[in-house]
């Protein structure tokens, strides 16, 4: 099946809950920015209480990662992670099902003149960037820039897979899985533009221990491998939300990537997330157990 054909929707009555489920989702993806910025801040402030876990995980790796940063001052990082959650909620139903505007008369786009020279040279692009609450929406705005595919991992909810990819498909070029390799290398060796988020703990072979916030972070090495099969270029894609306005910024592509140490090139990628996260970190995706591997095993830093 072509990447940009999909099956049809699974439909059985298992699947039904699932459906409503979306069909709210759709309907708060239609109201007016304002006010889902507004029932994004009053998620937010719930969020804690309903999701224990993911907010202990959260106030564990800001501890990591702000070792020196104070206490009161780390509280405050948290509760506004958390605000940002329940508005990039919305941004993200939004940027499925929604308008792009006002987003689209808001959004400041930085760097696009790289992309442009490396299309003219009929050279992929492997864009990095981190997983911020702000993907979703800064990945529709930066389509009407450059023709992006995106690599993700597949939903375990057939109903959500086939809602979600069909969404993103109406302004993304391609969606990958990230066991489509195969289709993700021709993409980026005709001269493709992929997005790509190698910032999560992903069980595998194909992994390796490089810093994160000096912490060591188990990281996957798929964005050396395919800058070494495919000869790619790999730019740091940057963004954030600066109140309703967005900011988008392309940088300067990685010299002399890859290179013959796959360790090597990964902690350069990490650091170039890791400045991204500096930027905003109040928008990063703090609920996701980073460092949950470490080199001598399993770590006890969320039990």
């Amino acid at each position: 099946m072509a990447q940009n054909e999909q099956s049809s929707p699974p439909l059985s009555p298992r699947h039904w809950p699932m459906w409503a489920a979306l069909a709210v989702m759709w309907l708060g993806a239609q109201l007016p920015w304002s006010l889902q910025r507004g029932l994004g801040h009053v998620i937010g402030r719930l969020a804690p209480a309903l999701a224990r876990d993911r907010h202990r995980a959260a106030r564990v790796n800001l501890k990591l990662c702000f070792p020196d940063m104070p206490g009161e001052q780390r509280e405050q990082l948290l509760r506004d992670s958390f605000d940002a959650l329940g508005v990039g909620l919305f941004e993200f139903a939004r940027a499925w099902w929604g308008r792009g505007q006002p987003m689209r008369r808001q959004a400041q786009v930085e760097g696009v003149e790289i992309l442009k020279g490396f299309q003219q040279q009929g050279r992929g692009v492997l864009l990095v960037s981190g997983h911020f609450m702000t993907l979703e929406m800064c990945g529709r705005l930066m389509c009407d820039y450059a023709p992006l595919s995106g690599m993700y991992r597949r939903h375990g909810n057939p109903v959500f897979e086939w809602a979600v990819k069909r969404g993103r498909m109406r302004y993304a070029q391609h969606m990958f899985t990230n066991e489509e390799i195969r289709g993700a290398v021709r993409h980026l060796k005709k001269g493709g533009f992929l997005w790509y988020a190698p910032d999560q703990d992903m069980r595998g072979k194909d992994t390796v221990f490089a810093p994160f916030f000096g912490m060591p972070a188990a990281t996957i090495t798929a964005t050396h491998q395919l800058a070494r099969l495919t000869g790619c270029a790999v730019v740091p894609y940057f963004h954030r939300r600066e109140g309703g306005r967005y900011i988008l910024r392309i940088g300067e592509a990685l010299a002399d990537f890859p290179s013959d140490d796959a360790t090597a090139d990964s902690a350069r990628v990490n650091a170039q997330i890791e400045a991204m996260v500096r930027e905003a970190p109040e928008q990063y995706l703090w609920i996701h157990r980073r460092f949950k591997r470490q080199p001598e095993g399993r770590s006890h830093f969320y039990d």
